[in-house]
Formats: structure tokens, sequence, C-alpha cells
């Protein structure tokens, strides 16, 4: 209940603003702001002054959002057009813009408090799309808690450095594989059964934690890397479906792609930085039969919190 104030109060989610060709000059236009306590942030889409239709219509609520559509007309194209977003300067979050100059070829760009507008170029420079790509990247890692909740469940199940490298390593290449895979379109799985899977993986890692024996260790802490690698495909299948949502530039897509993957990589690395010191933290300031215990409620908090996630999904497609 905590955790649903905290999501409502802050408005955790990006805006999101989608422009796709259609034919000519023309394109459908999809705008959501994020929900704040059951309104819509005070923020508005501005299309460039060449388009006819440059607002939308009055959002309504989706389950996710406040969203809208519109078709307008832009004479001469976006490129050169400013497209802002009205507001963003006054909060703390930020918009993803996803525009096609052409049918099926996309681009995409943050739009920031600091700088909520900018000019459609014509072709994005190699500079913008890294940017872009990396930050987006590192966003979706540190806002994908259930990718994070299963990194933890691995640092908390492995206590021998060498093997815990070991296993992050294994996991970064396998979903590195994937993502790529899922966001050329090599791979088309649908999104629900990949979440839920990945939720399992994170019951699972939990389970083998309880079940630990130090005398007689169980394969996921003898050779934890099988465990990482296998799950980390169908984590970096999850990467990959949300980097198609987002689009890749068609000039650029082997440098947004590796843009992407290392933003992911650079957030992982910061939080599992940020656990392994507040531990050695904790470790110092309290005794270790209360460490343990805390270690223990941690463990049960993940995999309870995975089982719903489970059941969730499992519901949302069944």
């Amino acid at each position: 209940m905590l955790w649903g104030s905290l999501v409502q109060a802050h408005a955790l989610q990006p805006g999101y603003l989608e422009l796709r060709a259609l034919d000519g000059n023309t394109w459908s236009v999809f705008w959501r702001k994020p929900d704040v306590q059951g309104q819509p942030m005070a923020l508005d889409a501005i299309l460039p002054d060449t388009c006819a239709q440059r607002r939308g219509p009055e959002p309504k609520f989706d389950g996710e959002g406040w969203s809208t559509r519109w078709i307008t007309s832009c004479s001469g194209g976006l490129s050169g057009g400013i497209i802002s977003i009205e507001g963003l300067e006054e909060t703390s979050t930020d918009v993803l813009v996803r525009y096609e100059l052409e049918p099926k070829k996309g681009q995409a760009w943050r739009l920031v408090p600091t700088a909520p507008s900018f000019e459609v170029p014509v072709s994005p420079g190699a500079w913008e799309v890294v940017k872009s790509y990396t930050f987006l990247g590192a966003e979706h890692i540190l806002f994908g808690f259930d990718h994070l909740l299963f990194v933890l469940a691995l640092l908390l199940l492995i206590r021998d450095v060498r093997l815990l490298i070991g296993a992050i390593t294994a996991f970064t290449v396998s979903h590195s594989l994937t993502l790529g895979a899922a966001a050329l379109g090599w791979l088309n799985i649908p999104g629900p059964p990949v979440e839920a899977i990945i939720a399992l993986s994170i019951m699972f890692v939990a389970s083998e934690i309880f079940h630990r024996d130090p005398d007689n260790p169980r394969l996921s802490e003898r050779a934890p890397w099988l465990v990482s690698f296998g799950f980390g495909l169908i984590h970096g299948l999850g990467f990959g479906g949300a980097l198609s949502e987002i689009g890749l530039p068609q000039s650029e897509i082997v440098l947004a792609l590796l843009a992407f993957n290392i933003g992911v990589e650079l957030g992982q690395i910061v939080f599992i930085s940020v656990c392994l010191a507040a531990w050695a933290l904790v470790r110092r300031l309290i005794r270790t039969d209360l460490s343990l215990r805390l270690e223990t409620l941690a463990v049960y908090g993940i995999g309870g919190w995975a089982a719903f996630w489970f059941v969730e999904r499992i519901a949302g497609f069944v």
C-alpha cells in the first residue's frame, strides 16, 4: 500500500508521444500523460507550426495514464519543425518522443524539464543517438523493478565473489543476445508470457536461497552462471520488447542497439554497487544474527512480490 502511494505521488512513468507516418504529409499522433493522484499531469504536446492540428483533444484515462489520439497533416513534413511539451519544465518527469519521418522508419528523442523541446532533424547525429538510447537503457533497468529484484536475489544467493562476477557476466551476455534479437524482430514472443516467466525466475532464485545448505551446495550455488544465463535470455526478451516499442533509428540501428545495451549495463552496475555498499554498511552497524534475519526478511519480500507479479501476469493473458 505504501508503494502504491509513492507511485501515485511521484508519477514515475514518463510521458509518451508518438507520431506515426501514414502517407504523404499525414501523421497519426498518440499522446499519453502520466497520472498524478487520479488526474492528468499538467503537460501538453505541441506539434510543429506546419501541422494543421498542433494539439490533441482532451485525454481519457486508459489504465496507465491519460491518452488521446488524432490525425494531423504537416505541410513539408516534420523535419526542421519544433516539437515541445508545454509544462514539462515545471515537473520532474521526462517524455519520450517517437516519430517517423517516413512510414516504419522510427526515431526517438527524450525531452526533460531542462530541454522541453527539440528541432526534428533530417537524420539524427551519432552522438544524439548514443545519448538518447544510453539513457533510455539505464532508465529502463533502473525502473524495471522485476529485473532489479532478480539481480538482488543473485547477490543474496551467491557468496563467492568470483562466482558472483561469473553469474552477472553470464546474465549480461545472455540478455544482450535476446535483447538484440527481439529489438531487430528476429524473435517475436508475446510480452505477457515473457513477463510472467521473468517473475517466475525471481521466485526460483528466492526459493534457492531458502534451500541453501553450506554442506551440500545446490547446482545454483556451484554453477550459478547456468541459472543466470538461462533466465537472462528471458529477461533480454523483456528489454527487447521495450526497445521495440521505442523503435530504432534506421540510419543508426547498430549504434542505437549498442547504446541501449550499454545503458542497461550501466544501470545494472550502479544498482549492484549500491546494494553491495548498503549491505556492507548494515553488516558493520548491526549484529550478525540480526543481519541474517534482515536477509531472510528480504528474501521473503522478494519471493512474495515475485509471486504476486506471476499471478497477476498469468491472469492478464489467460
